[in-house]
């Protein structure tokens, strides 16, 4: 995974400027800039938008009594997609307009998803999520069970500060 970063921070930048070059080869320097900066303000509005949809549909959600998962993760593409809107460049405009459209929006969200559950462990209880039916110790208990003993101190001095000359 660190791997795959690492290559992303490397080629991302060179590739945009490979394609800014090119574009600017072919329009000129001036049509270029105000193309990259008509993108920029495009998905400023559109950020704004999307996420404004967002956020209602996260509350829509709570007002429901709904755990707002889906909307909570449409919020995160949402955010991220803006993020790359306004990042200079058109690789990252084009991706970044892909997570903020709703349709393509979906796609990334199933791509999230099947990503996440690939990596959880799934089980029985607790609505699907916790621990699976042989994560039990052998008298029975959970792993997450925990043994303890209290006592209960009376008229300790120095553990009751609110008595005072008591020492």
């Amino acid at each position: 995974m660190l791997f795959v970063l690492l290559a992303l921070i490397i080629c991302v930048p060179i590739a945009e400027i490979y394609l800014i070059v090119r574009v600017g080869g072919l329009i000129g320097l001036w049509p270029t800039v105000l193309l990259l900066l008509a993108s920029s303000l495009a998905g400023a509005l559109l950020l704004r938008h999307q996420g404004r949809a967002a956020m209602d549909a996260f509350r829509s959600a709570l007002d429901q009594g709904r755990i707002p998962a889906r909307e909570a993760f449409d919020g995160a593409l949402v955010i991220f997609g803006g993020a790359l809107l306004l990042t200079p460049g058109f690789l990252t405009d084009l991706l970044g307009l892909l997570l903020l459209l709703p349709p393509t929006r979906d796609l990334f969200r199933a791509l999230g998803t099947r990503l996440a559950r690939s990596r959880i462990k799934l089980g029985p209880n607790l609505g699907g999520w916790g621990f699976t039916a042989g994560d039990t110790r052998r008298d029975g208990r959970r792993p997450d069970d925990i043994d303890g003993t209290a006592e209960e101190i009376v008229d300790d001095p120095i553990l009751n500060p609110g008595r005072s000359g008591t020492r």
